[in-house]
């Protein structure tokens, strides 16, 4: 099974890359936000990708991440009753691991909602279960408490704030889920509104 490759960057689009190691090209499909940190670099730059290697009885399927954190995290979603590779992809690829165990730790509902196709009721549903998942796995969800034992409860609804603001405002699903990613984890729901705004003023 593979679980790295090493290689030259022959090609690359929004959703895939082909690596070639060892004059053999590989195929990996990744993540838009992958895919776009890709793109700063030159199509001959040797690259580190960390693999899950999918298989089933009619197909071999390798996804790629920048980290070992983002695969365990999709390893963890696709072992998720419900969610299958396409799905785990879509949720990292509007949530950092970071921002997602933010969410699962604070019942963050609107956060998962942000991701196409998810509804309210797939959404609680999905919470429920990695809450259980992320808490007897490996991955530590105190990365996402502060120092005096809190929740982040705080930041998540800062954060479940400004979605709501901007998507008032207009804004669409894609562009309000691309700005909150980039917000800072700490701050008030008015700072971080403004920090958004501000963000999405200067991406035009």
């Amino acid at each position: 099974m593979i679980g790295t490759l090493r290689g030259r960057l022959l090609d690359r689009s929004d959703a895939e890359i082909t690596l070639e190691v060892r004059d053999i090209g590989y195929r990996v499909l990744v993540t838009p936000g992958h895919a776009v940190a890709l793109a700063q670099l030159p199509e001959t730059d040797e690259l580190l990708v960390w693999i899950h290697h999918h298989r089933r009885e009619d197909a071999e399927t390798l996804y790629g991440f920048a980290s070992r954190d983002e695969r365990d995290l999709f390893e963890t979603l696709i072992g998720t009753h419900g969610v299958g590779p396409a799905l785990a992809l879509a949720v990292l690829s509007v949530h950092t691991p970071s921002a997602l165990r933010l969410a699962v730790a604070t019942d963050d509902v609107s956060a998962l909602c942000l991701v196409p196709g998810v509804g309210r009721k797939t959404a609680t549903r999905l919470l429920m279960e990695l809450k259980s998942r992320l808490e007897g796995s490996l991955i530590d969800l105190t990365l996402v408490t502060g120092s005096d034992g809190s929740d982040g409860g705080g930041a998540a609804s800062a954060h479940s704030d400004v979605r709501d603001a901007l998507a008032g405002l207009g804004y669409g699903t894609d562009e309000i889920a691309a700005v909150v990613r980039e917000l800072p984890v700490d701050g008030d729901s008015s700072t971080l509104l403004k920090l958004a705004l501000q963000k999405l003023a200067t991406s035009f």
